[in-house]
């Protein structure tokens, strides 16, 4: 099993690094695909998302100043709102959390295809609160399907907040440091954590994570958004498949 979840990570690893994702929406497909349950793949999704979140944002702060900024408000409300995950698992059904990701991956192409990807100009709702609240409520419902949360906070950054598409990704997977740490924590000491597969796939990520940051910053913005309306609507496919 280890050479393919090694595989499984530097697919994963890349697409997160291209794409400022936490790699869940790719990788949980993948492991459903292969055998594994809904909750197995998201404890070993989870384990994976530390590893690349970490990596991918200190390769992106050499790009983007503001990162650390903008993005620790919105982690520490994911950070708080990825420990509820256990809890989520322990009243919400496998179906119903597929359910969910389905939803949730949908609205986000609806975002993304219909805002715009160069504006920066701050609005009223960009203000201290309101990005604490996001990352609360996205860290809560990401945790529990396995994803870090950044197929949430891109489309709301650059629909409602006005960020640039790329600098979106990079705080969107900023953002995944903080709520995949908490959801490892809290799926650990529920004791639904796999380890040793969730090492090996989040080892071989580091790989593809520094060619897709790589890549990511050289691409051009409009080709940009292209990729990532297919990358969605690849995983709504693959998800409405499994079903």
């Amino acid at each position: 099993m280890i050479p393919e979840l090694g595989l499984f990570g530097a697919i994963t690893g890349f697409i997160s690094g291209f794409f400022g994702v936490g790699g869940g929406m790719v990788l949980v497909p993948m492991l459903l695909w292969y055998g594994f349950d809904m909750k197995q793949s998201v404890s070993i999704s989870i384990m994976q998302m530390v590893f690349s979140s970490i990596f991918g944002s200190f390769l992106n702060s050499k790009k983007y100043s503001g990162l650390i900024k903008d993005g620790s408000i919105i982690g520490i409300g994911g950070f708080i709102g990825g420990f509820q995950s256990s809890f989520v698992h322990s009243i919400v059904s496998n179906k119903n959390l597929e359910y969910l990701f389905i939803v949730i991956v949908i609205l986000a192409i609806y975002k993304i295809s219909t805002s715009s990807i160069l504006d920066n100009k701050p609005t009223k709702q960009h203000n201290k609160i309101a990005l604490f609240f996001i990352g609360l409520f996205i860290g809560i419902i990401a945790m529990s399907i396995g994803v870090g949360g950044a197929v949430m906070l891109t489309p709301i950054l650059v629909g409602y907040m006005h960020y640039n598409l790329k600098t979106a990704s990079s705080l969107g997977l900023f953002f995944v440091i903080f709520s995949s740490v908490a959801g490892f924590i809290s799926q650990s000491i529920s004791g639904d954590m796999l380890y040793t597969e969730g090492f090996n796939v989040g080892i071989a990520s580091l790989i593809g994570v520094y060619f897709g940051t790589k890549v990511k910053h050289t691409i051009n913005i409009k080709s940009y958004k292209n990729f990532i309306l297919i990358l969605y609507i690849m995983i709504l496919s693959s998800m409405l498949y499994q079903l």
